[in-house]
């Protein structure tokens, strides 16, 4: 199966690090920092959400084998940016700062994004 390959990439506007609520899908209402963001499939892992069942062979690391539960990749539109002042769910804008510098701020409350 090949990958589908867009002309131009959507602009992720959620990194590595960022709290996120997940607002659609199985894992909706549940709150995680992103672990790994996918550029060229407009994805995210988040830690605790879209959780898959992982058969695994017995190896080294896990001698026994069995059932893993694994963080699986889930779409960046199904996340939205925990705002920091309020613990609610928010967009995210980008605006000059003092120093001139442009800065990812949260829509609902203007509070700039760490």
């Amino acid at each position: 199966m090949e990958k589908k390959k867009h002309a131009q990439p959507t602009k992720i506007k959620l990194r590595k690090g960022d709290l996120v609520k997940v607002i659609a899908g199985d894992s909706k209402g549940t709150q995680g920092k992103i672990v790994e963001v996918i550029l060229a499939d407009g994805r995210a892992i988040v830690e605790g959400a879209n959780l898959v069942s992982k058969h695994t062979k017995p190896n080294a690391a896990t001698p026994n084998g069995g059932i893993i539960k694994k963080e699986a990749p889930i779409h960046i539109s199904n996340l939205a940016l925990v705002d920091p002042k309020s613990g609610k769910a928010t967009r995210v804008g980008r605006k000059l700062n003092d120093a001139g510098k442009l800065v990812r701020v949260a829509k609902k409350s203007g509070e700039e994004i760490k």
